[in-house]
């Protein structure tokens, strides 16, 4: 770790923080707030959708339009232009290209289209993470930031191996950036799950888990791939995803950084606060390894 000790971090004339864990815990909450106190935010979801699948986004927005006989001829005249418009609050345009697997009458994609863009979003966000790095010194050689917050997916730990010391990903992370996990409770979990069953959400999974998830629920729902509902089939994965995630952060915090809770990460009204909190949380590993 850069930082291992609370006087180090608060000491340091530069700070630089990775912060992960579960959607919807607080990352781009805090993110922003250190923004406007003057730090850089990079957020990851924002590099993948503009980036790295970009392109794709766009394509496939120009398919649907072309779809469309006025839309079609104005495309083809060049005279219309067709672009996502991903900001760091709003990510649709991402999600809607993700999809969700299932009956394409109910807006599915084939499971195969759907593994498809499952493995280029993989791709996507282990570049997105391996770009960090260079956005920290562009921050302070161009715009002149001593301070740097990463703002990561909620699917970093499915593209990492904790358990591998020397991981390519988290071993570069890890030489640039204190990770720290916000850990969520299980009403935290039970919140998250409430909401996600209001409006669920297309989502990035492992591979071998989503394959795993994808037989496992026809087998129990008795449906042929193509009369799957997708938003039943999110809805029924999404608590396994979470449970098949938290020991894969928490692993990351023990083995590469540390961590914090989702209730002290909702206390920080300030850049003041959250330094305060890292120093805690540094003083707070110190002493469970001593």
């Amino acid at each position: 770790m850069i930082y291992e000790t609370a006087r180090e971090w608060t000491t340091a004339p530069r700070r630089s923080v990775l912060l992960f864990g579960m959607s919807g815990l607080g990352k781009t909450r805090v993110s922003s707030l250190l923004r406007d106190g003057g730090w850089f935010h990079y957020c990851v979801d924002y590099r993948i959708g503009t980036r790295y699948m970009g392109e794709a986004i766009a394509d496939n927005f120009k398919r649907e339009a072309m779809k469309v006989p006025m839309l079609r001829e104005l495309l083809l005249s060049d005279s219309v232009r067709i672009q996502s418009n991903i900001t760091f609050d709003n990510l649709a345009p991402l999600s809607t290209y993700l999809g969700k697997p299932g009956n394409p009458s109910q807006g599915g994609l084939p499971i195969d289209e759907y593994r498809r863009r499952q493995a280029q979003h993989r791709e996507a966000e282990i570049a997105a993470l391996l770009d960090t790095p260079k956005f920290i010194e562009r921050a302070s050689d161009i715009y002149g930031y001593k301070n740097f917050v990463c703002d990561t997916s909620g699917s970093i730990c499915e593209v990492v191996n904790p358990d591998y010391p020397v991981d390519p990903v988290l071993s570069v992370l890890s030489r640039h950036l204190l990770l720290v996990w916000i850990e969520g409770s299980e009403d935290h979990t039970a919140e998250l799950v409430r909401r996600f069953d209001r409006a669920p959400k297309p989502m990035y999974y492992r591979a071998e888990f989503l394959m795993d998830c994808w037989n496992a629920y026809l087998h129990e729902s008795g449906r042929m791939p193509g009369a799957v509902d997708p938003d039943a089939f999110v809805r029924w994965t999404y608590a396994r995803a979470l449970a098949h995630r938290q020991p894969r952060y928490a692993a990351m915090a023990a083995k590469w950084g540390m961590k914090v809770t989702a209730d002290e990460i909702a206390q920080v009204q300030s850049p003041e606060d959250f330094n305060a909190l890292i120093a805690e949380g540094l003083t707070r590993r110190a002493e469970a390894a001593a």
